[in-house]
C-alpha cells in the first residue's frame, strides 16, 4: 500500500465540541493550514445524539447547550440560522427525595419538605453560617464534601449533596476538590430560604442554564452536525480514514488506520490524554495520567407508547404518531399483542455513573432502570414499552479528583512542551477549550478558559469574549 503524505501546520484530533470549535476558528485564519480528524463517521463525539430502530432519539452527551461565549452561539447560529431551528425551554428540574419531587436545586427549596425535615435543614444551616463568621478567609475546604457542609450546612449535605453528588459523579465527594465549582453548585440564602419556609414558597429557577436552546430536530447532536458542514469538506477525514494509530510526537507525525501520514507543526489533541499516551507509547506521560479519575456513564432509553403522563407534566418531550409494537410492559409482563399498533409517544433517558467505587450490574441493568422507574411513579406496571437503549460509555465525566489539579499541572505543560495541546473533555479534564487554544497557537494568546476558569465562570464576568 502506498502511504499517502499531507502536510499540515496544525492538526486537529477529535470532532467533538472542542475540536470543532477549534476547527472553525482555523478556517478564519487564512495563514495556516489545517486539517480535523475524528473515528467516527459522523461528529460531535460525546455530544451526539443516537437513533433507535424505532425512532426515538436519545442524546448521549451534551443535554443543554448555553453559553456566555458570543463567539460560540455564532457558530450554532451560522450553523443553524433559522428562529424555526430551535426551541427555548425553561429548564424543569425535580429532585426525587421521601416521597416527593422537590425543585431544582433542592437546597434552595426545602419548604416542600416536611417541618420536620425544614427545622433541621434550618437549624443546620444556621449553624454554618455562624461558623463560618469566625472562620478566617484563608481557611479553605480540602475537599468538596466540607465546601458543601460550609455552604448548605450538615443535614443538608447528609440527605442530599452527599448522595447526589456520588450518584452523579460516582465518587464520593470527599475525594472531590472544591476549585471546579463556579455557577454549578447553588449557595442557599439563609433569609430568602427562611421566609419560602414560612411561606409555602419554591425558590424561582436558578443558575446559567435556567433557559436553554434546544434544536427542533436532530437532538443535540444535530448541533454538531450542522457545524461541521459548516467546514470544508477538504479540511475534515472522518472514520477509518480519521482513525488514529499511532502518534510520533518527536517526529511530529501522526499514523492514520488508512495508511496515511499527517504531519503537523502543532497538535491539538481532544482525544482522552491517557488514550493519547498510548497512542504516543510515552511511558511517562502514561504515568502523569494515572492519578486522573472519570467515572464512566451507561445511558439508558425507553421508548413508551401512551400519551405524556401527567404526573411527569412538562418533564419530557413526547414523540411522534408511528406503528410500533409493543416489546414488554413496564412490569416485565409479555404484551397480549405482537402487532404493531400507533400511538402516541413518549420517551425517558437515564444516565447511570459507574466507577470501582460504584460497580453497576449491566446484566440487569435495563431491567433494573425501569424498576427504579416504577419506583418512582414515573411509570406505571403497564405503560406499555415499545423501544429500549442502552450504550455505555467507558469515558464518561472527567471527575474533579483531589488529584487532578496536580496532575495536570504536569501533564499539560509536558505535551505543550511537544508542541501538542491536550484540550476538551478528557483531553485537558475540563470542557470546550479549542477556540482558544487555535488563538494560543496562531498569535500567542493567553487561553483564559484553562488559565482562570473561575474568572470566565463567574457573574461577574459579563464580557462575552471572542467576538
Amino acid at each position: 500500500m502506498v502511504t499517502k503524505q499531507i502536510d499540515v501546520d496544525v492538526l486537529v484530533i477529535g470532532a467533538g465540541p472542542t475540536g470543532l470549535g477549534a476547527a472553525k476558528r482555523l478556517q478564519q485564519v487564512k495563514s495556516a493550514s489545517w486539517l480535523i480528524i475524528d473515528s467516527n463517521e459522523t461528529p460531535g463525539g460525546l455530544a451526539s445524539t443516537d437513533i433507535t430502530s424505532e425512532g426515538f432519539l436519545f442524546d448521549v452527551g451534551g443535554h443543554v447547550i448555553f453559553s456566555h461565549y458570543k463567539y460560540f452561539d455564532d457558530c450554532l447560529n451560522e450553523a443553524l440560522p433559522k428562529a424555526e431551528d430551535w426551541y427555548e425551554h425553561q429548564r424543569v428540574s425535580f429532585v426525587r427525595y421521601d416521597g416527593r419531587w422537590v425543585p431544582y436545586p433542592f437546597q434552595n427549596n426545602i419548604s416542600v419538605l416536611s417541618k420536620e425535615e425544614q427545622i433541621k435543614c434550618i437549624t443546620s444551616l444556621m449553624d454554618a453560617a455562624l461558623e463560618a463568621r469566625a472562620r478566617p478567609a484563608s481557611n479553605k475546604p480540602d475537599n468538596f464534601d466540607i465546601w458543601n457542609t460550609r455552604n448548605v450546612g450538615e443535614r443538608l449535605n447528609e440527605i442530599f449533596m452527599r448522595p447526589y453528588n456520588f450518584k452523579v459523579w460516582a465518587l464520593p465527594p470527599s475525594k472531590m476538590n472544591a476549585t471546579w465549582l463556579g455557577e454549578r453548585v447553588a449557595a442557599p440564602n439563609l433569609k430568602l430560604l427562611t421566609s419560602n419556609v414560612i411561606l409555602n414558597k419554591v425558590a424561582g429557577n436558578w443558575g446559567p442554564n435556567a433557559t436553554f436552546k434546544f434544536p427542533a430536530e436532530g437532538g443535540t447532536g444535530g448541533i454538531w452536525i450542522a457545524v461541521a458542514n459548516t467546514i470544508a469538506k477538504d479540511k475534515t477525514r472522518f472514520g477509518e480514514h480519521g482513525t488514529v494509530v499511532r502518534v510520533d510526537a518527536d517526529a511530529k507525525k501522526v499514523y492514520l488506520k488508512d495508511g496515511t501520514v499527517v504531519h503537523y507543526r502543532s497538535l491539538i489533541s481532544t482525544m482522552a490524554v491517557d488514550y493519547l499516551a498510548e497512542a504516543m507509547a510515552d511511558t511517562k506521560l502514561k504515568q502523569l495520567c494515572k492519578p486522573l479519575f472519570y467515572s464512566s456513564t451507561n445511558v439508558i432509553g425507553v421508548g413508551v407508547r401512551g400519551k405524556l403522563p401527567g404526573r411527569i407534566g412538562d418533564k419530557c418531550w413526547p414523540k411522534k404518531n408511528t406503528k410500533l409494537p409493543t416489546k414488554q410492559l413496564a412490569n416485565g409482563d409479555k404484551p397480549t399483542s405482537s402487532e404493531p399498533k400507533e400511538g402516541p409517544y413518549w420517551s425517558i433517558m437515564l444516565e447511570v455513573s459507574e466507577s470501582q467505587y460504584k460497580p453497576v450490574n449491566h446484566d440487569t441493568l435495563l431491567a433494573d432502570s425501569i424498576q427504579g422507574l416504577i419506583n418512582t411513579e414515573l411509570l406505571k406496571p403497564k405503560d406499555e414499552i415499545v423501544s429500549t437503549y442502552v450504550r455505555r460509555f467507558d469515558h464518561g465525566y472527567p471527575t474533579p479528583s483531589l488529584e487532578r489539579n496536580g496532575a495536570l499541572d504536569e501533564i499539560l505543560p509536558y505535551l505543550q512542551q511537544k508542541d501538542i495541546l491536550s484540550r476538551g473533555r478528557f483531553g485537558s479534564w475540563n470542557f470546550m477549550l479549542g477556540v482558544e487554544a487555535v488563538d494560543h497557537i496562531v498569535s500567542g494568546a493567553v487561553e483564559l478558559t484553562l488559565a482562570y476558569p473561575d474568572f470566565v465562570n463567574s457573574r461577574a464576568n459579563t464580557e462575552r469574549r471572542l467576538v
